[in-house]
């Protein structure tokens, strides 16, 4: 585990610029921080995808405001987990592998 582990694991959760930062300047070899990566990616793309999705307004726009704050809760999470170098899933997206 390298010493910049929790920095780069929960730099990963600050949006995608945080998350281009955290995926450039790691260790390649630091599986904590590549399992934080992929958690904050799916979130990261979840919420731009509703985001989007929310424009269209009317129920569509409060079923999107609620998994927006189911969103919101599974950031908190991963921030708390990247804090405690937890390699834990979160519920719903842990199974999820978009990058390894």
């Amino acid at each position: 585990m390298n010493k910049n582990t929790k920095l780069f694991s929960v730099l990963s959760y600050v949006y995608w610029i945080g998350w281009l930062i955290s995926y450039f300047a790691r260790d390649k070899e630091d599986k904590t921080v590549a399992h934080h990566l992929n958690q904050a990616f799916v979130l990261n793309l979840a919420s731009t995808i509703i985001s989007l999705v929310s424009r269209i307004g009317g129920v569509v726009g409060w079923i999107c405001f609620a998994c927006d704050i189911v969103i919101l809760v599974f950031w908190i999470m991963g921030i708390v987990r990247a804090i405690k170098l937890s390699t834990e899933p979160l519920p719903v997206i842990g199974g999820i592998q978009l990058i390894k």
